[in-house]
């Protein structure tokens, strides 16, 4: 068989030249999408949650409230920790909590919907002592199964990885630095995809508030800083 009559992707150099040959379907179009984004330009992505919530204070889910007082005060400390001529640029989710975080920088930030925290459906605005007593089915289903688990009318983890695809590409694509004001869920996947961790441990990695988590390139790899800054 020629090589013309073969279906392939050829990537020279990775991305000073792509060639795509007889591609058909879903998945060969995504991989040439994605490898049409890479490059080798060196640059530093920059990940942290929003600041503390309103919602964070009475250990609530979701919806859309905003920053508490000290959530605020994060805003202005990312502010400080972001000085000097070289600003990153900056994306975060449509949820007010994240655009108020970002409000001291100096740079507008490009709010994507792909970065919304995970939708958690009935349950949004409730504890989870509320939703224990409410659905204790799906309370119990949750804690069988954090990562496949569906809140009722919302999303799974497994749901969010998927719909992150176009804000991944994106990030990727970007030839200078890069910082996601994101949510907890969003941020745990994001660095569980930069720094290849098993999918079954996403919805576990530790991404606290009010720190920012550096990752850094080296070879074909991350490495990781992490700046706790309040």
């Amino acid at each position: 068989m020629a090589e013309s009559d073969r279906s392939y992707i050829k990537s020279v150099n990775l991305g000073e030249k792509v060639v795509a040959n007889r591609l058909r379907g879903y998945l060969p179009s995504r991989i040439l999408y994605f490898l049409l984004n890479l490059h080798t330009v060196r640059r530093d992505i920059y990940l942290t949650r929003h600041g503390e919530s309103v919602y964070n204070l009475e250990n609530r889910i979701g919806s859309d409230p905003p920053l508490s007082e000290r959530g605020f005060e994060y805003a202005r400390a990312l502010a400080r920790f972001f000085e000097g001529p070289k600003q990153p640029n900056v994306y975060t989710s449509t949820r007010q909590r994240t655009i108020q975080t970002a409000a001291f920088l100096g740079v507008e930030p490009e709010p994507l919907g792909a970065l919304d925290e995970i939708d958690a459906g009935l349950c949004e605005g409730l504890t989870y002592e509320e939703i224990a007593d409410r659905f204790p089915a799906e309370a119990a289903a949750r804690a069988a199964d954090k990562l496949g688990y569906r809140y009722p009318q919302g999303e799974s983890y497994v749901d969010v990885i998927r719909r992150l695809e176009p804000a991944i590409i994106e990030i990727e694509r970007q030839t200078e630095d890069v910082l996601v004001i994101g949510h907890q869920a969003i941020n745990r996947a994001l660095y569980g995809y930069f720094l290849e961790k098993p999918t079954t441990r996403i919805p576990h990695l530790d991404m606290p508030l009010h720190t920012v988590v550096r990752l850094r390139p080296d070879g074909y790899g991350w490495l990781e800083d992490r700046f706790p800054l309040l």
